[in-house]
């Protein structure tokens, strides 16, 4: 009985490995505890081949408070928290 528990825990935790990652600029710090990271993806248009950027903005969760207006921020895809956010903050890259 045991080891399909431990099995279980081992394939939960090989499967969250498998959560999207972003990196961007903090352009919102004005929610308690959440911040409004924008991405900007570079990809060819997909029928006239030049290269365009894609601005997205993300809301993730900030326990802590840690990130500022401005920082590089990793976050990682998580379990809704709210209406809207659906990320949680990882680490601040860059202040």
């Amino acid at each position: 009985m045991e080891n399909s528990v431990t099995h279980t825990a081992e394939h939960a935790e090989e499967h969250r490995g498998n959560r999207k990652e972003r990196v961007g600029e903090v352009v919102s710090v004005k929610n308690e505890k959440t911040i409004i990271v924008e991405t900007t993806t570079r990809v060819p248009h997909p029928r006239f081949r030049k290269i365009v950027k894609q601005v997205k903005r993300f809301h993730a969760h900030d326990e802590d408070a840690t990130a500022k207006l401005g920082d590089t921020v990793l976050i990682m895809e998580s379990r809704p928290i709210s209406k809207l956010k659906r990320w949680r903050l990882v680490s601040v890259i860059k202040h």
